[in-house]
C-alpha cells in the first residue's frame, strides 16, 4: 500500500481519538453502586461529556445525563441517607436514589435537610477517573 493511501487512515485515526472512562462507588459490594462515565468526544477537547449510573442489580439500573463539564471536574457524592444519593459537580447539584434507580432531579439549592456525609469523589487522577472515598470521621471520645 502507498504512502498516499495511508494518509487518509492516519487522519481518520486522529479523529477518532475519543475517550470513555469510567469509575464505580461500591455502596454494597458491585451489584449496588454509583458509577460516573466521562466520555471525552476527541482528544483535543476541555470538556467531556458526564453521566451517573445508579444501581442495584439485579432490581435496577439507569442512566443519568449530567451533561458537559470540564475534563478534570469533580462530582462529590454525598448521603442524606435511604439508598438517595446527592451529586454535587461544581454548582450543579443532583439527587438521585437506588431503591428503584429512577428517581433523578436536578437541584436548584441544597436539600433542606443537608446533603448528608461526604462519601467520596469522582476526581480525575494523571488523566484517568478515579473514585476516591472521603476520609473516615475520627472516633468520638
Amino acid at each position: 500500500m502507498s504512502s498516499v493511501k495511508l494518509i487518509p487512515l492516519l487522519l481518520l485515526s486522529l479523529l477518532a481519538g475519543c475517550s470513555d472512562e469510567r469509575a464505580s462507588f461500591y455502596i454494597a459490594g458491585s451489584d449496588h453502586a454509583l458509577s460516573v462515565v466521562r466520555q471525552q468526544q476527541f482528544f483535543w477537547e476541555k470538556k467531556a461529556e458526564f453521566i451517573l449510573v445508579a444501581a442495584r442489580m439485579p432490581d435496577c439500573m439507569r442512566r443519568h445525563h449530567l451533561g458537559s463539564a470540564p475534563l478534570d471536574s469533580r462530582i462529590e457524592v454525598y448521603s442524606p441517607g435511604n439508598d438517595a444519593w446527592i451529586v454535587k459537580q461544581g454548582k450543579r447539584m443532583f439527587v438521585t436514589e437506588t431503591r428503584t434507580c429512577e428517581g433523578f432531579a436536578k437541584l436548584d439549592a441544597e436539600p433542606e435537610g443537608g446533603t448528608g456525609p461526604l462519601v467520596g469523589t469522582f476526581e480525575d487522577q494523571a488523566g484517568k477517573l478515579v473514585f476516591v472515598p472521603a476520609p473516615a470521621a475520627p472516633a468520638a471520645r
